[in-house]
């Protein structure tokens, strides 16, 4: 395994992977998670990409599988047709390959090639997702040979056909948060949440704060929130949150946030500075309704009192709001 750790490589970036890869003359292949059962440690569309050199970067199955989807990529890359591997506690290879405890998966394998996943189309699929532009890829189920791509066209998640003969692998913008204040708390909540998997932006217009020592593979933007926000176009995968306790920084965040799509908006401050910030608000503009959207003081109730402690009551809370909506 090279680079980066299977927790923090997303989708996009093993597609952007695969392409230049691919584009400095390697044999590649990509390997899809198209079917579960049980216990199977790795969801549908989880992808790893192989190099001919034996190169590996993303994972199908937390590590119990790979050995035996590498063979196979290589393979692919031999012959220039792709394949469907099944393991599960039914074949003798199960145990070999660690999913004895009951789960099963199905993997498809292609080739980066005319007979697998076209080199061109691999650049479609990377420049959507660097893009936040949704998207997906029909595969053949059994062979890998690409059937179609659509572009820019959100769909669902990605699955296996009724009758099995076509693989869909979807995909969306990522979910992101973004950080106005590069503090002590975002020193904690940065790594965090990437490690949930968001992409994750620190915005302070302050160099000191938003040095990007203080915050290593993260984007920091030395920059005025609202002017940030402008050009990083938040959509409804979007989080912000504001932690600098100065209202000349956090409310043009706040006035930016609540003009976009967010999916969450978090402010940090007690009731009484929620209050006063609120009046500011309504002030510039906004209504009560509006002012809902607002979470603060900011994180769920849990108690929390260290910064990473108030990091872990943002980043549950946000995933709280994203996966189950408001809280009555």
């Amino acid at each position: 395994m090279t680079g980066q750790s299977i927790e923090t490589m997303t989708n996009a970036s093993l597609i952007a992977t695969a392409r230049q890869w691919a584009a400095a003359g390697h044999g590649v292949a990509l390997a899809f998670v198209i079917q579960t059962w049980g216990s199977s440690p790795r969801p549908v569309g989880s992808v790893m990409v192989v190099r001919d050199d034996m190169s590996v970067e993303g994972s199908v199955s937390g590590g119990c599988v790979e050995g035996a989807v590498i063979d196979a990529a290589l393979e692919s890359l031999a012959s220039g047709t792709g394949t469907r591997l099944d393991f599960g506690v039914a074949d003798a290879a199960a145990w070999e390959v660690g999913l004895s405890c009951g789960g099963r998966i199905a993997v498809l394998v292609t080739p980066v090639g005319d007979n697998g996943l076209p080199v061109a189309d691999l650049g479609v699929l990377a420049d959507d997702m660097a893009a936040r532009r949704a998207g997906a890829v029909t595969l053949d189920a059994r062979t890998g040979t690409m059937l179609k791509i659509d572009s820019g066209v959100a769909g669902s998640d990605s699955a296996l056909s009724g009758d099995e003969a076509q693989f869909t692998f979807s995909h969306q913008p990522p979910r992101r948060v973004v950080v106005i204040g590069g503090v002590h708390i975002t020193q904690f909540l940065a790594p965090m949440a990437r490690q949930a998997g968001y992409d994750v932006v620190v915005i302070d217009p302050r160099a000191v704060f938003s040095a990007e020592s203080r915050f290593p593979d993260t984007t920091c933007l030395t920059a005025w929130p609202d002017e940030a926000l402008a050009t990083l176009r938040p959509d409804s995968r979007t989080a912000i949150v504001t932690l600098t306790h100065d209202p000349k920084i956090d409310d043009p965040g706040l006035r930016a946030a609540l003009a976009s799509e967010a999916f969450y908006i978090g402010c940090l401050g007690s009731r009484r500075t929620h209050a006063a910030r609120c009046d500011r608000l309504r002030e510039a503009g906004f209504g009560d309704a509006e002012l809902t959207r607002i979470h603060g003081p900011v994180g769920l109730d849990i108690g929390a009192r260290t910064p990473a402690e108030i990091a872990i009551s943002i980043l549950a809370q946000m995933i709280a709001i994203e996966r189950k909506g408001r809280p009555a």
